[in-house]
């Protein structure tokens, strides 16, 4: 089986895996980071959102061949101040219901922050397009990501 090296959340790992395993697989059982999570296997609901090298990925789709020396970073490795912001806001907003989207959730609204400090509600719709949330608390996470906002701002 072919190893590969893999830079998560600032720390070099060797993996021995296949070449075509998803990395959210290689993260889950190789590395024991069950923060990302297995929604629909397709790239389509967003709960296994990462960054590859700063961007949002779906690593339910992503051959662990692919990363390269890319830098990966999963919902336990977040930091800084948009990081802190968002997280704030989601546990003032109650935003969580059942959870099991929520680090897909929380990765790209961090993203979308990092980008876009001042979004719009469309700003929002459009960053947050494709994580699915099955118990719709979907206004929630909307006025979460303008409070996190507005906490940067000041």
């Amino acid at each position: 089986m072919p190893s590969y090296k893999l830079t998560v959340n600032g720390q070099a790992h060797d993996v021995d895996a296949l070449p075509d395993t998803p990395l959210l697989w290689v993260l889950r059982d190789n590395l024991k980071m069950t923060g990302t999570k297995f929604g629909c296997g397709v790239a389509q609901c967003g709960a296994c959102t990462v960054y590859m090298d700063g961007s949002p990925l779906r690593s339910c789709t992503m051959p662990v061949s692919g990363i390269g020396s890319s830098e990966i970073t999963t919902i336990e490795g977040l930091a800084g101040k948009e990081a802190a912001a968002v997280q704030k806001a989601w546990v003032a907003r109650d935003v969580p219901q059942c959870g099991y989207c929520q680090s897909g959730q929380v990765m790209s609204a961090i993203s979308l922050l990092q980008t876009n400090p001042k979004p719009t509600d469309n700003d929002i719709d459009l960053a947050m397009n494709g994580n699915i949330c099955r118990c719709a608390t979907y206004v929630r996470i909307r006025a979460a990501i303008h409070d996190a906002a507005k906490t940067l701002e000041g």
